[in-house]
């Protein structure tokens, strides 16, 4: 299945495919048939995607918009971070966490394993390249992605198809509280935040006690700061 061979067939007998290109394409912006799928995020799905891909022939682009894989995991998280699962229900297809690996790896191990699984799969993202839009255009019978690079400058993707793999946490929800703006403390999300040692001897208040929340408290802990956790309903245990 040559998706290029279609849209150059399209370009050399179809006017009107020409017409729109001409229409949409803006003089500052590039453009590249994709022979396959583009996908938006080279976190662990965009990963496995490509890799799965590629195992049936079929060529993707993947554009992530941080400068690494997996920048979930390598900027916005705190270090004790583990996986909250044993590893066999986290890895990824086709390919297995090393042996030697420990039930819930590391946030480093993590972070080794979908490198070595990139390399194994010759996966090469196009790196700070930040999705502005992505629109079916029914005339053309493709998807055209507009992505803006670190200086601005803009870069169109046509493709078959279109693979959105940006994750659920993929932007960090901070809510209003009142008093926010009049507290002369440190208020940050768990996003930003990294280790527990430099709250050494400080109260902390930790919102919420999801996984982040229960282990950023033990963190604190740890570091000899002094927790205090506030839920909005009652926790239940089983």
């Amino acid at each position: 299945m040559d998706y290029l061979s279609e849209i150059e067939g399209k370009q050399a007998h179809d006017p009107m495919f020409l017409e729109k290109m001409k229409e949409s394409s803006s003089s500052s912006s590039s453009c590249l048939c994709v022979p396959g799928p583009v996908i938006v995020g080279a976190g662990p799905s965009g990963l496995a995607t490509a890799a799965c891909l590629k195992e049936k022939g079929v060529p993707s682009v993947i554009l992530e918009r941080s400068n690494c894989i997996a920048s979930l995991w390598q900027l916005k998280t705190y270090d004790r971070l583990r996986l909250h699962l044993p590893k066999q229900f986290c890895e990824l297809p086709l390919m297995g966490f090393p042996t030697g690996f420990p039930t819930y790896p590391s946030k480093q191990q993590f972070v080794d394993y979908l490198e070595a699984y990139a390399r194994k799969f010759d996966i090469k993202p196009r790196y700070n390249e930040t999705v502005s839009q992505a629109e079916y255009d029914p005339t053309l019978g493709f998807w055209r992605v507009t992505s803006v690079g670190v200086k601005g400058k803009e870069m169109e993707f046509v493709c078959r198809w279109l693979v959105v793999a940006t994750g659920e946490n993929a932007e960090a929800m901070m809510p209003e509280m009142e008093g926010m703006g009049e507290f002369s403390g440190d208020i940050r999300h768990t996003s930003l935040y990294k280790s527990g040692e430099e709250f050494r001897g400080k109260r902390v208040l930790v919102v919420g006690c999801g996984n982040s929340g229960m282990e950023v408290c033990l963190d604190l802990c740890n570091h000899n700061a002094r927790p205090s956790l506030v839920v909005r309903d009652t926790v239940r245990t089983l």
